[in-house]
């Protein structure tokens, strides 16, 4: 079973628009980034975090700005680390040691399921990998669009519109 979140703390959320992915949203608690929607709604970004048990939400731009900064100079190939702090508390301790590992994917290079789950000491968890990959809350700042398959393929993009999305973040960590 998934950990949750805080149903009692309040989640501050703000939005990116315009970016070159579409509407970004943002969530944040007072010990860091919760989670990042791309190119979906409101309506869609409240679900999400009710389904990771957050249930006090309140849209404060001030609040999410440093946050949202980081990401639009990111996006403008200005930024290369992301210096925000990250709240894991509504993660597994797996998923927790798979996007740690993920996040510290260097700029602009690649790692494969199977090598992050060999970094883990659970070298035959690769599908294991790619399903914490696949559930990241957090995409752009845990960089999972940086994971690919054993042949070097993409594999599998849950932000924005997929591989399409994938394929572009990766294409920006090229030429930047």
């Amino acid at each position: 079973m998934a950990a949750k979140g805080n149903n009692q703390e309040t989640i501050f959320i703000g939005h990116l628009t315009p970016s070159p992915l579409g509407p970004i949203w943002v969530a944040i608690s007072k010990s860091g980034l919760v989670a990042v929607e791309i190119n979906h709604g409101l309506e869609a970004f409240r679900n999400q975090l009710e389904r990771m048990g957050y249930g006090q939400v309140k849209v404060d731009q001030s609040n999410t700005a440093p946050v949202l900064q980081e990401i639009s100079e990111y996006l403008d190939g200005k930024r290369q680390d992301f210096t925000m702090p990250i709240d894991w508390s509504g993660l597994t301790p797996f998923q927790v040691q798979v996007l740690r590992a993920t996040a510290n994917i260097p700029y602009g290079q690649v790692a494969t399921y199977g090598e992050i789950a060999r970094q883990l000491g659970k070298p035959q968890a690769a599908r294991a990998v790619g399903r914490a990959e696949a559930t990241n809350p957090m995409p752009l700042v845990i960089p999972c669009h940086r994971v690919v398959g054993a042949d070097g393929s993409l594999h599998g993009y849950g932000a924005g519109e997929g591989l399409a999305t994938k394929a572009w973040l990766l294409d920006l960590e090229r030429r930047s």
